[in-house]
């Protein structure tokens, strides 16, 4: 889907990519970095974003917003184990998690722009916009 979009010269946004990947399974789960990039090599053709935003926050304090978000859904709604496993995973693994992003920050510094996510959703928001508009040179 990404790439016909792209050659037809859409913008293409992705709420997740192969960072989330190389964080996740790569650090959190200790796979390694260089296996999940070799797998986006091989799989991807290493496609890479040309802006990647980092919303750089509190990990404990995210999981805890999520838990409780998805404490709220579950009661509302039937979800699935698969929807909220992530954060049902100990302080150990997303302090992983945030340290491989912050790697794949300090590694990627032309593409990943860190946003400090500890304000409000507004701030948060305003920076997103900025960045986004100067990037797509609006």
């Amino acid at each position: 889907m990404i790439e016909p979009a792209l050659a037809a010269g859409s913008i293409v946004l992705c709420d997740r990519f192969t960072d989330s990947t190389e964080a996740y399974q790569g650090s959190g789960r200790k796979l390694g970095s260089e296996a999940i990039r070799e797998l986006h090599r091989v799989l991807c053709g290493n496609l890479q974003p040309d802006l990647t935003i980092l919303l750089d926050s509190n990990p404990h304090a995210s999981v805890s917003r999520a838990r409780r978000r998805n404490k709220r859904s579950s009661k509302a709604s039937v979800r699935s184990h698969d929807e909220n496993r992530f954060e049902q995973e100990t302080r150990a693994f997303f302090g992983r998690v945030h340290e491989g992003y912050l790697a794949i920050a300090a590694r990627e510094k032309g593409r990943v722009v860190m946003v400090d996510a500890r304000g409000t959703p507004g701030q948060t928001h305003q920076c997103i916009v900025e960045l986004v508009q100067r990037k797509l040179k609006l």
